[in-house]
């Protein structure tokens, strides 16, 4: 995987003669080439032919699964037919900040359509025990400085980020236009009006003359293929739909409702980290159903410090989300000022921290991100003997992949949770649950009754470009009626992963052919950056209409393959999961994802665009014909 400069490499340029093999195995405690085979064995354990197919969307199973647990029905209102100047769909921080940046840009007219009853996407979606950011506050919570607001600790609590949300909202004047509880229903380009007509479940027709798509990721859970899900008699959900009714308590907790009762857990991602110690503490028994063991370090979170907080200079924030954004993504930097989890990790692998006891064995820079990430990965193993107490639960949960193959978690309580009595492990070897009964799971030919089931299987991040629109549960109608989804189908096409030919006026937010971060909220700042620009130009020049040029579309897709191969080959050899289209990785999961490199180079490339100010690439109309 290319970050920045540096290259976290798969098997390339790492064969080891046999005198270093033999000091690498004294120095690490076990021969790097067996531990090389061990991943392979566990990646193959976890291949299934039907790869990302094993998912389907939650609705696609049991329409309930989607529904809003916190709003029943939204408030009546009349169907709207006016016009705005610009439509923006989805009402998380990837739709506040485009709607934000396009406010500082003078435009007026902004609305913004969210399925869910207030601000928030993400966070108000998921509203879990147990969540909080996994990147520090500080640089995850945008606007800081803009709002005068400091977050209460270092990894801030869900309610208080859709708090963050919600002030966004408010100070910049976005709740006047917005549309809540309303879901797009379709778009259509009026080639004579040169205006997207957007239809919603509401019967609104709403004429734009820019679509902003901010769709969004994780609002809307996947569940696995599973047999008999429909049969199951007890209480099922997933957790970014929580049942609070059910289980009791909040997002802090408290699930009283649960102590009389056997839970199952399906999942041990991020969410499922951040949930079984709350299922642990309140639940009768807790069935933990793994397919593959989570990375989890040290979280370490803690208040914040207010005399730390009342120094911070002006500018502190970006200063510091460049900071944190420019280790992560490969390139050496003068002082770590976030130093926390990722950095240290990215330290490591990238850059040969704390790597002296190999100095003196020459080692190329992919064989030491290769050994540096065997130690690492080492430590977390070891971190798992430690707190785990019983040997063969401890063993169940040690991971064996590469360091960046999934999401590192951070985490001080999901370890010590298993060594609660009434918490159970449930390994299945890489298989999953195999079917559900009326009663209760099987998994390893075994039946587990339970009352509850609870899915932490993810979201549709690896739903790709045909299926892009789908998650917002809509199709976008192009020119001459062209769906967004046939122009797709293949893989996409783009310019800069944000303008499609056929398709004007229409601008989409996505790591689609543009980029990946540790922490998504500097991607987003900057995409939004450059929505606002491309828009305040076009209205600046006078243009109706501005398009991708096919030319431009296919150069940058020429781009995003060339840049994809390091990274492809790392991808190949990790473990199934989001990143590498769960185990299949194609041509089209290629073209489909990032730009390649690192956001610090694709986003260069956005600031050379702008400066050049020619909007190369791009169609400009003053008529709106084609």
């Amino acid at each position: 995987m290319i970050q920045g400069g540096q290259t976290i490499s798969a098997n390339s340029d790492t064969g080891f003669t046999p005198d270093v093999r033999q000091k690498l195995t004294e120095r690490l405690g076990f021969d790097p080439v067996q531990m090389r085979q061990k991943y392979a064995e566990e990646r193959d354990k976890r291949l299934r032919p039907e790869a990302a197919q094993q998912f389907a969307r939650m609705e696609e199973r049991i329409e309930a699964f989607a529904d809003d647990p916190h709003v029943k029905s939204g408030s009546a209102r009349p169907a709207l037919s006016d016009e705005v100047d610009v439509v923006v769909v989805g009402g998380g921080m990837t739709g506040l900040l485009a709607a934000v940046r396009l406010r500082e840009a003078g435009v007026e007219r902004i609305r913004v359509i969210e399925a869910g009853a207030d601000f928030g996407g993400t966070w108000y979606w998921n509203d879990y025990p147990g969540i909080r950011c996994d990147v520090e506050s500080y640089i995850y919570m945008p606007l800081l400085e803009e709002l005068g607001y400091t977050p209460s600790e270092r990894y801030a609590t869900g309610p208080e980020i859709l708090q963050h949300c919600k002030a966004i909202a408010k100070k910049f004047d976005l709740y006047e236009d917005a549309c809540f509880h309303t879901h797009v229903s379709a778009m259509r380009w009026d080639q004579q009006l040169a205006r997207w007509i957007v239809q919603t479940n509401r019967d609104d027709a709403i004429r734009a003359q820019f679509v902003v798509l901010a769709i969004g990721g994780l609002h809307r859970g996947r569940l696995p293929q599973v047999e008999g899900i429909e049969e199951f008699e007890g209480r099922v959900f997933h957790t970014s739909r929580w049942d609070y009714e059910y289980t009791g308590g909040d997002a802090y907790g408290a699930l009283e409702r649960l102590a009389d009762k056997r839970v199952g857990l399906v999942g041990t991602g991020a969410t499922g980290v951040q949930v079984v110690p709350h299922l642990g503490e309140w639940a009768k028994e807790l069935y933990v159903f793994q397919r593959t063991p989570a990375s989890v370090d040290v979280r370490a979170n803690r208040p914040t410090d207010d005399a730390w907080a009342a120094a911070l200079p002006p500018g502190w924030q970006r200063e510091r989300m460049e900071n944190f954004n420019l280790l992560t993504s490969g390139y050496p930097v003068e002082g770590d000022l976030v130093a926390d989890g990722w950095t240290e990790n990215f330290s490591r692998v990238l850059f040969g921290a704390r790597a002296d006891k190999f100095a003196d064995l020459d080692l190329s820079p992919a064989q030491l991100a290769e050994v540096a990430d065997f130690e690492k990965m080492a430590e977390i193993r070891d971190r798992v003997k430690t707190i785990v107490k019983d040997p063969e639960t401890a063993q169940s949960l040690m991971p064996y992949f590469r360091q960046f193959c999934k999401r590192p978690c951070f985490h001080d309580e999901y370890l010590e949770t298993f060594n609660r009595p009434n918490v159970h492990l449930v390994d299945t070897m890489g298989r999953g649950v195999e079917r559900l009964t009326r009663h209760g799971a099987v998994a390893n030919g075994q039946e587990y009754e339970l009352d509850c089931l609870v899915f932490a299987t993810g979201f549709e991040t690896t739903v790709r470009a045909p299926r892009y629109t789908g998650q917002g549960g809509f199709e976008v109608y192009g020119r001459e009626g062209v769906k967004l989804s046939d122009k797709w189908a293949d893989g996409a096409r783009s310019l800069h992963g944000q303008h499609v030919n056929g398709f004007p006026n229409l601008l989409i937010m996505s790591p689609i052919q543009s980029t990946y971060a540790a922490n998504w909220h500097y991607v987003v700042e900057g995409q939004a950056a450059h929505v606002a620009y491309v828009i305040g130009e076009a209205r600046a020049r006078g243009a109706r209409v501005l398009e991708a040029k096919e030319s431009a579309e296919q150069d940058w897709i020429s781009r995003v393959i060339a840049n994809s191969a390091v990274q492809r080959e790392f991808l190949e050899a990790c473990t199934p999961g989001y990143l590498n289209g769960e185990g299949k990785l194609s041509d089209t999961v290629i073209v489909d994802g990032a730009y390649g490199g690192s956001n610090v180079l694709y986003f260069d490339e956005l600031a050379r665009w702008r400066a050049e100010g020619r909007l190369e690439g791009l169609q400009l109309q003053r008529d709106g014909g084609s």
